[in-house]
């Protein structure tokens, strides 16, 4: 990928994360936890402020002036995450997130569809949203998981993947980006192959929407799940886009209001898709903070933030592979701002811990993703994971810090 021409200044940026200016311990707050959850602009904060300070009202039930404007405001986030996504906006789910999204495919097209005999694909690098889901639906359809294995860089082994996807393979689910080893799957092609054989597939993009420019549209799944607060927006905000044609046929997951027409004791008459997968008060204010997420990072402009993710992927990655005694765990050609890694002799937690002494905040621990530590042959590992709003500066220091606790725990 070729940088952007454009220049954007960085600092700037940065200044826009209120929450970055803070100390821990009392050294400055080095974040390399993005991955877990993004950070906030003052612009989304200010988004989710405006919209309990004048705007607060439930929508799509009332005519007055608050009515309206909470639904406008709440339709339209709707409107630009479709917009984000290349997708159209009524084939777009608003939800809690993709764990969320997950479970609507799964028990809503899946545990009506499959049989015994019928199996799912998944690969050895899945979020545990992506595994325990098609366990449950196995467990209660007789059907059968088949796994996807990866290389020694953390790459899937596409060969091997695609000589699983036999004729009764009725799913392909995958991770778009993996959230330990920062591989980016080449979902476009492997869709492709499903598509060839009769396969459903769904990609998990909870940690591709923060970091690329997506185009849904081109990359020919059937569903796709995002996750609000790893894009910058509120926690409890995400999203799943499916096929017109899938959400049709789907029965609803959750009964309630809006998601109706008409209600009778004899039956129900069920809204249309998307709002009939939307039963409830809705977290409105959050997509409101969403809405403005998507604003904010359309405005610096997709190409530029995986620009400088890359930049500081690259320079993280040399600086690290110079510690002694430290293991990367994840090496494919294409990756995310994501480095997952271990220092010999020293516990992942125990690493973390004297961290955050320091002022860095990592994450460690298996990260939702039992069977890629078992594929390894460790329990846990460090997790550092970067975003546009940090900076060299920062890397050198977490490098330095690293260097000193490894020597406490030598």
């Amino acid at each position: 990928m070729n940088a952007p021409a454009v220049a954007i200044d960085w600092n700037a940026v940065r200044a826009d994360f209120p929450l970055l200016t803070r100390e821990v311990h009392g050294k400055p707050l080095i974040y390399f936890d993005s991955a877990n959850t993004g950070q906030k602009p003052e612009a989304v904060i200010a988004a989710v402020d405006d919209f309990y300070r004048r705007h607060n009202a439930n929508v799509s039930r009332a005519v007055h002036a608050l009515g309206t404007e909470a639904t406008e405001a709440y339709e339209g986030a709707r409107t630009k995450l479709a917009k984000f996504l290349n997708v159209r906006a009524d084939e777009l789910v608003l939800c809690s997130g993709t764990t969320f999204a997950l479970n609507l495919v799964a028990y809503s097209w899946a545990l009506p569809r499959l049989r015994p005999g019928d199996a799912i694909v998944l690969t050895r690098m899945e979020h545990h949203a992506n595994i325990v889901p098609w366990q449950l639906v196995a467990q209660r359809t007789g059907a059968t998981i088949k796994v996807a294995e990866i290389d020694e860089l953390g790459q899937l082994d596409l060969p091997q993947l695609y000589s699983l996807l036999t004729p009764e393979v009725k799913l392909l689910a995958l991770t778009h980006v993996s959230n330990v080893l920062g591989t980016v799957n080449p979902v476009r092609e492997i869709c492709r192959e499903a598509r060839k054989r009769g396969i459903v597939s769904l990609i998990d993009g909870s940690q591709a929407a923060p970091h690329r420019a997506l185009d849904i549209a081109a990359i020919g799944c059937d569903f796709y799940a995002i996750t609000g607060h790893k894009m910058n927006g509120p926690t409890g905000t995400g999203a799943l886009w499916a096929r017109r044609e899938h959400l049709a046929q789907m029965p609803p997951f959750l009964g309630g209001g809006e998601m109706i027409k008409e209600v009778r004791f004899e039956g129900t008459v069920f809204n249309d898709a998307p709002h009939k997968f939307e039963a409830g008060t809705p977290n409105i204010a959050g997509f409101v903070g969403l809405g403005a997420a998507v604003d904010y990072l359309s405005a610096l402009g997709m190409s530029h933030i995986e620009a400088r993710e890359q930049a500081l992927l690259d320079y993280a990655t040399r600086a690290l592979s110079e510690v002694p005694g430290l293991r990367i765990f994840g090496r494919a050609p294409e990756k995310a701002a994501v480095i997952s890694f271990l220092v010999e002799g020293a516990h992942a937690h125990d690493l973390a811990t004297l961290l955050d002494l320091e002022g860095v905040a990592i994450r460690s621990g298996h990260h939702c993703a039992h069977p890629l530590m078992h594929h390894f042959g460790v329990p846990a590992t460090c997790r550092a994971s970067l975003a546009y709003y940090n900076t060299f500066d920062e890397v050198d220091a977490f490098v330095a810090a690293l260097t000193k606790v490894r020597t406490l725990l030598a």
